[in-house]
């Protein structure tokens, strides 16, 4: 990272921005250009969760390429100054690179969907296992992840 003064270095730091996260971008590879979807996700240990329909674009991406780069941001405020150049963004975002893994095990994919659901509400849920048979689970294995933060 060029600017050292603004890394997040700590795992508990970057740990507590994908908590607190809503939204993540996931970037795949389609044949030669890059696909990006934003996602509601699931994070827990060193990996992260996603659901999908069973076919997409998205799930054409990962059969062929499991290399995935990820991406969240919390806070994002721009912080007004009287000169145009001075204007900056207070954010946090991390951002990392992983490789996805289909889930396919019908007890794996409902504990995955709970670590989904864990992400937006504390309420516990029951899935229709027909529901769960006709949904795609993917989870990512993270390689590495880097935060960055400014304006605080």
């Amino acid at each position: 990272m060029r600017r050292k003064d603004k890394e997040i270095s700590d795992a508990s730091d970057l740990n507590a921005i994908l908590k607190k996260a809503k939204v993540c971008r996931l970037g795949m590879v389609d044949g030669d250009r890059p696909y990006m979807v934003p996602l509601c996700f699931g994070f827990q240990g060193e990996a992260l969760y996603f659901h999908s329909a069973l076919h997409g674009q998205k799930i054409n991406c990962l059969k062929n390429n499991p290399n995935v780069c990820f991406e969240f941001d919390i806070i994002a405020e721009p912080k007004a100054s009287e000169e145009p150049c001075s204007w900056t963004m207070q954010y946090q975002s991390v951002i990392g690179f992983g490789k996805a893994v289909f889930v396919d095990d019908l007890d794996e994919k409902h504990e995955a969907l709970n670590i989904i659901m864990a992400q937006y509400s504390d309420q516990q849920f029951q899935f229709p296992e027909d529901k769960v048979k006709a949904t795609a689970v993917i989870k990512v294995n993270i390689d590495s992840m880097t935060g960055k933060q400014s304006g605080f």
